[in-house]
């Protein structure tokens, strides 16, 4: 059986749009002489729809597109991710054959973790049709289904599957793949059985997804892998007379007395075969590498940010350009997502800026190839102090003197942005945003957060990444201490704990949960441990009015870690007085 996974890139809320990119890729695998093509979870909706589910209209839109995309499948077969009403709302899988829904299966396993919700907007299924094509017994379940031993995949493979087709729509986070890959290896062979895992890629708001389909064959062996973030038609000719010579039966049995109790009903299903006469060129079998480390990180982002920007229809962006690392970074990331011609950098240049950063920034984008302009902020700045004279007479100079600069770079940021219809990208980093190191109303304010889940230190790690593959971020912007510049002989280091002892003590708390004994027990000082979490806890308000960014970490702010703003919990040692 030649089998086809579509790994596409759809768009939330695009119906007609999803529509037509699937039964284009239904096109393709025909045209490859594939048996069956599987596209990812809630894949004619784009996922996650959130509350759009909610609106009838939406859902009875969806099922219209449904029955267009089945009418494209004369001569083949398809697995479809829909939203399915059946008396509740499912997350649904459509098999469809030769022009027409045969059957449809209904999601089981409903996360609610993390950034999954789905239970206030699905009821869980209890129906397994298993479909016979070719003579082979195929098996389709959704996304989470895969990642429960005793779940419907066990039910499905007792009942004499041989081909289980997994849907997912499965958010990337950095060291996901791996232990995800794993588990699916596993599931096949325990139940001695091939798995396809077909999987989504590209941006949605905060999340990306990172593709990586992968076929296992029933020993638990990797078969076929498609490439890392971007789209791809992954194809392979699997070879089912191996399959019943190496089903674990006593394993499947086990596994599957744990499904039953979950009362699916099972039915039966055979399928036409396809035209005996379609093409049927010849296809090796393909092993992409996936991407790892800094590499896989830095794709992730330019991935996200270029769908972000593409998907809410913009063209242009623009970004303060300060000499530093984080917006060198901001700048190289927007230059490859959606090409330099449509980059605009600003330099925005204060009494404090020093000649370096102002040399570094222009730099950077020269090297990148993107526009530059230059705003010198000192007449509005003079004229910020002298409307406020009097109101901070007798009054030591501070942070709310420092913070008029980010604040008047905003003002000018965003009115090219309202001119011209440019987003404007923000350029703080996970390390600043936790501690509030940040201006609220000033370099918080955008569109798009590049860097918002992303530590100070992996800041350094990709700006390196990207200069391997060609000139980018000049070396002294990596070699210089950091500085927000707004007052004389300013480094972060006066107000912040270095970023290498810093950042490890944000991983143990925000992303990890853990007190600040653990903190301390751990090797870090008790001091740096309660003033750090004084910083992330006060900051909450901030963050909650920061713009979306590309969720990257296992707990990213937003979506993932959702802190009350107004909060006196105070772990033991935590909050040292004020």
């Amino acid at each position: 059986m030649r089998i086809a996974l579509a790994q596409v890139n759809t768009i939330v809320g695009d119906l007609e749009g999803n529509a037509r990119l699937i039964t284009d890729w239904i096109g393709r695998a025909r045209d490859q002489g594939a048996d069956i093509v599987a596209f990812p979870e809630l894949a004619l909706t784009g996922y996650p729809p959130e509350d759009l589910v909610l609106k009838p209209g939406f859902v009875r839109d969806n099922l219209k597109q449904l029955d267009v995309v089945a009418r494209a499948t004369k001569g083949i077969s398809a697995v479809v991710g829909f939203v399915d009403e059946d008396g509740d709302l499912y997350n649904a899988a459509a098999y469809m054959n030769d022009g027409e829904v045969k059957a449809v299966y209904h999601k089981v396993f409903l996360p609610n973790y993390g950034v999954f919700d789905e239970q206030r907007y699905f009821a869980p299924g209890h129906r397994l049709p298993i479909f016979e094509l070719l003579g082979v017994k195929v098996g389709v379940s959704v996304c989470e289904d895969c990642w429960y031993p005793s779940g419907p995949m066990a039910l499905e493979a007792h009942h004499g599957a041989e081909l289980l087709i997994n849907i997912n729509g499965s958010p990337y986070h950095a060291g996901k793949r791996a232990p995800r890959e794993e588990m699916v290896a596993g599931r096949a062979a325990d139940y001695g059985a091939y798995v396809a895992y077909v999987n989504q890629v590209g941006g949605q708001d905060e999340l990306v997804f990172d593709g990586n389909s992968v076929i296992f064959g029933p020993r638990g062996e990797l078969l076929a892998h498609a490439a890392s973030f971007r789209e791809d038609m992954l194809v392979y000719d699997v070879d089912l007379n191996a399959t019943a010579y190496h089903r674990p039966h006593e394993k499947i049995h086990h596994e599957a007395e744990g499904a039953e109790r979950l009362e699916l009903v099972m039915s039966e299903l055979q399928l036409p075969a396809p035209p005996a006469d379609r093409p049927r060129p010849k296809i090796e079998p393909r092993i992409e590498t996936p991407l790892e480390g800094a590499a896989e990180v830095y794709a992730a982002v330019v991935l996200g940010t270029g769908d972000y920007i593409r998907k809410q229809q913009f063209h242009k962006v623009v970004v303060g350009l300060s000499g530093g690392v984080d917006s060198a970074l901001t700048a190289a990331v927007a230059a490859d997502a959606i090409g330099p011609d449509n980059v605009i950098c600003v330099r925005m240049p204060s009494r404090y800026s020093s000649p370096e950063s102002l040399e570094d920034a222009g730099l950077v984008a020269e090297s990148l190839g993107t526009q530059l302009l230059d705003f010198p902020i000192e007449p509005a700045h003079r004229a910020f102090e002298e409307i406020l004279a009097g109101a901070f007479e007798g009054t030591k100079l501070g942070v709310a003197e420092e913070n008029l600069q980010p604040r008047i770079r905003m003002v000018i940021l965003h009115a090219l942005s309202n001119k011209f219809g440019y987003i404007v990208l923000t350029t703080g980093n996970k390390s600043e945003i936790a501690t509030g190191y940040c201006t609220l109303y000033g370099d918080m304010a955008g569109g798009f957060a590049v860097l918002k889940d992303i530590m100070k230190t992996t800041v350094y790690d990709l700006c390196r990444y990207r200069n391997s593959l060609g000139p980018a971020i000049p070396e002294r912007i990596l070699t210089k201490p950091p500085s927000a510049e707004l007052k004389p002989g300013q480094k972060d280091q006066d107000s912040l704990p270095p970023y290498e002892e810093l950042d490890p003590i944000l991983q143990g708390y925000v992303e990890e949960d853990l007190t600040p004994e653990e903190l301390v027990g751990a090797g870090h000082r008790p001091e740096i441990v309660a003033r750090v979490i004084q910083l992330v806890d006060r900051s909450e308000y901030k963050r909650r009015q920061s713009p979306p960014g590309v969720k990257i970490t296992p707990r990213a702010f937003g979506r993932d870690r959702r802190m009350p703003i107004t909060n006196r919990y105070a772990p033991n040692g935590a909050r040292p007085a004020l």
